[in-house]
C-alpha cells in the first residue's frame, strides 16, 4: 500500500513540474569554430612566388602560409582561414581556395633543393611590402613570366596564341542600277540642263533690256 501511494505522489510531482529539456524534445548548441595559433615569425616575412602560378609562399616557418589575391592565407587541423595581415586578424573560410590546387605539395623540397621539375630553379625572395603593394601589378602584367619564366632555367614559357591574320576586306561593289533608276536619273539631268538653259536665257534677255533702257535714256 505504501508503495502505491508512493508512486501515485511521484507521478503527480513529474506531472507538475515540467523539465525544459523533455518539453522542447531538443536542445541546439551553438558550435564555434576554433581559431588557429598565432605564427611565430622570426621576423617579418619574405615571400617566394611558386613557378608558373602567381602563388606566394613563406618558406622560413614550419606552417603553410600563403599569399594570394590580396589575402593571407593558411591550413589549421582540415580547415582554411585568411586574413589581412599575416601575423593576425584570422577568420575562417569555408571550403578550400581555388589557387591551393596549383600548389604542389612537395614545393619546400623543390625550395631546398632549388629545383622545379628537373630545372635550376633561382629563387627572388621578395619582402611582403612589396608583395602586398605589387601583386596586382604583377599579375595583370605578367610580371614573373616575363621575368627569367619565375627564375627556373630553361622552363618553357607559356605559349602565346597566334594572332590570326585578319580578313582582308573587299571593297562592297555596286550593284547593276535597274532600268528605272537609269531612266531616273537621266530625266533628272535633263530636267537640271533645261533649268540651266532657262536660267541662262533670262539672264540674256534682263541684259538685253537693260542696253535698251540705256540708250532710250541717251536720246
Amino acid at each position: 500500500m505504501k508503495k502505491l501511494l508512493f508512486g501515485t505522489l511521484l507521478l503527480a510531482l513529474v506531472m507538475a513540474v515540467p523539465i525544459p529539456s523533455m518539453a522542447m524534445g531538443r536542445v541546439d548548441v551553438g558550435v564555434s569554430i576554433p581559431l588557429p595559433p598565432p605564427i611565430m615569425f622570426p621576423g617579418p616575412p619574405h615571400l617566394v612566388v611558386v613557378p608558373e602560378t602567381y602563388v606566394y609562399v613563406v618558406p622560413d616557418v614550419d606552417v603553410d602560409v600563403f599569399f594570394y589575391g590580396g589575402w593571407w592565407w593558411r591550413p589549421w587541423e582540415g580547415r582554411w582561414y585568411r586574413s589581412q595581415n599575416y601575423n593576425s586578424g584570422w577568420g575562417y573560410y569555408e571550403g578550400t581556395p581555388s589557387f591551393h590546387r596549383s600548389v604542389p605539395s612537395g614545393w619546400r623540397n623543390d625550395y631546398r633543393q632549388r629545383r622545379w621539375k628537373g630545372h635550376e630553379w633561382n629563387q627572388k625572395r621578395v619582402p611582403h611590402q612589396e608583395v602586398q603593394r605589387s601583386w596586382q601589378g604583377w599579375e595583370r602584367d605578367r610580371h614573373w613570366e616575363k621575368q627569367n619564366t619565375w627564375g627556373v632555367r630553361d622552363l618553357r614559357k607559356p605559349q602565346k596564341r597566334t594572332q590570326q591574320p585578319a580578313k582582308r576586306v573587299q571593297p562592297k561593289q555596286k550593284s547593276p542600277q535597274s532600268r528605272d533608276d537609269q531612266l531616273r536619273q537621266q530625266k533628272e539631268g535633263r530636267d537640271r540642263e533645261k533649268m540651266e538653259k532657262e536660267r541662262h536665257d533670262r539672264r540674256d534677255e534682263d541684259r538685253r533690256d537693260r542696253m535698251h533702257d540705256e540708250r532710250r535714256d541717251k536720246r
